[in-house]
């Protein structure tokens, strides 16, 4: 299978089913994104167990991209501590935003390289891993910062 074929069989997938769709209550940890320049809006819910992800779930609207990515991350830093989280965000940034960036070790989120062949998309795929970090940067829901990509 060609990664192009790769690519639009898991974003529509993802898209159509989304993982972990909905609002953690109560949650840890809560940041809302927001992407001014294509309407993209979500709101990331975490629950933290010893430093680890032990719960998240995202709601929200946007293009399939940015649905289909947060479902992805969604499902690849349940149970992760936040070294691998910061970890893995590097990656996907990296397959996002470089040309020759590695996207081994990725499992599905390999099929995200495909945006980067869409330089304005890669907001979209980005809002939820940079509405992620913020969450995890406070576990206190009432004072998360919004995010956006402008």
């Amino acid at each position: 299978m060609e990664l192009q074929d790769l690519y639009r069989e898991v974003i529509l997938d993802h898209n159509k089913h989304p993982r972990n769709f909905g609002r953690l209550d109560p949650a840890d940890a809560v940041a809302n994104g927001h992407n001014p320049l294509c309407g993209d809006k979500l709101t990331v819910t975490l629950r933290l167990a010893n430093d680890a992800i032990q719960d998240v779930k995202f709601e929200g609207n946007g293009c399939a991209i940015s649905v289909a990515s947060a479902s992805m991350m969604t499902e690849a830093i349940k149970g992760k501590d936040r070294a691998s989280v910061n970890q893995l965000f590097d990656k996907v940034h990296a397959l996002l935003t470089q040309q020759d960036a590695p996207s081994t070790d990725l499992g599905k989120l390999a099929a995200l390289s495909g945006v980067r062949e869409f330089p304005a998309r890669v907001k979209c795929a980005s809002l939820c891993w940079h509405t992620l970090n913020a969450a995890l940067a406070t576990a206190d829901a009432a004072s998360a910062p919004a995010v956006s990509t402008e």
